[in-house]
């Protein structure tokens, strides 16, 4: 996604984020609260089936409100006052990054297994190997396939450095032989520059790309402020390479969460997120 930098305000909302200080104290942080432990939040959950749902029923909406609450309870997804890169104010910032220890890892790669599982199952994409562009992608590939495994299904992964290392084994890539269809694991989409070069890896060794997988589609137009594009950078990454991308979860899903009273405390950040969606997302 964009990256941005939160200006010095004292509106910015960072719960559960592990640090001590009081403006981060929120939602997981006393004794009590609602802490991320079902069954959905765990790396080794079984992949979620569309017959548990009632009849009309989204059976995927409860995964993804289970995922917008473990990204603010670990302090990834936060509230305030943000500049993006195109100079826009953004009332949300999604830093995977901060995804970084053991037990975030792994419930980060059980979201990213069920999402690409479920997909599958419901025709969206196919895959037999998975690859993750250096370098936050290199983390989430290998443990996606952790958790792959566990469900019984082990694929191979690899990953690529961004220099090409000329002693040793050489070369820039690292892991199982790039073959058949290759799902790219990322944190999120801004630019796609990330994307087009896995896609450029992946065709160049005679493979093919099944799909794309992020954890968090922002449903933002491109370009600037004042120049926003027609189209968001998922929406383009899929009209120009013709490969689907499946998020964990949307900013819709980040709406529903805040519309449903999941997180009373963060209800004022409900409609500056609704206007900025309003101003800057994508159909």
């Amino acid at each position: 996604m964009t990256a941005a930098v939160p200006p010095h305000s004292s509106s910015t909302f960072a719960p559960g984020s592990g640090d001590a200080s009081a403006q981060d104290a929120a939602i997981g942080s006393a004794p009590g609260s609602n802490q991320i432990s079902p069954p959905t939040g765990t790396p080794n959950a079984s992949p979620p089936s569309a017959a548990n749902a009632g009849p009309g029923a989204d059976p995927g909406a409860p995964e993804r409100l289970a995922f917008i609450r473990f990204a603010i309870e670990s302090g990834v997804l936060r509230f305030g006052e943000f500049r993006t890169k195109a100079g826009r104010l953004s009332p949300y910032f999604f830093n995977a990054g901060l995804f970084n220890d053991g037990t975030r890892l792994g419930q980060l790669a059980g979201f990213y297994a069920r999402a690409l599982a479920r997909a599958e199952s419901e025709g969206r994409l196919r895959f037999d190997m998975l690859f993750g562009p250096a370098y936050k992608g290199i983390a989430l590939a290998a443990t996606t396939a952790v958790v792959l495994a566990s469900f019984g299904r082990s694929v191979p992964f690899a990953f690529n450095r961004k220099e090409a290392k000329d002693h040793g084994e050489g070369g820039s890539l690292i892991g199982a032989p790039l073959a058949g269809e290759v799902i790219i694991i990322d944190d999120v989409i801004s630019a796609g520059t990330s994307v087009r070069e896995s896609v450029e890896i992946i065709r160049a060794e005679g493979a093919r790309v099944g799909g794309v997988l992020i954890a968090l589609d922002r449903q933002e137009r491109g370009g600037t402020a004042e120049a926003p594009s027609a189209v968001s950078a998922v929406q383009d990454v899929q009209a120009q390479f013709g490969v689907p991308v499946v998020s964990i979860a949307t900013l819709t899903d980040l709406l529903a969460f805040l519309e449903g009273g999941h997180a009373p405390e963060l209800a004022q950040f409900r409609e500056p997120i609704a206007r900025y969606r309003e101003q800057y997302g994508s159909n």
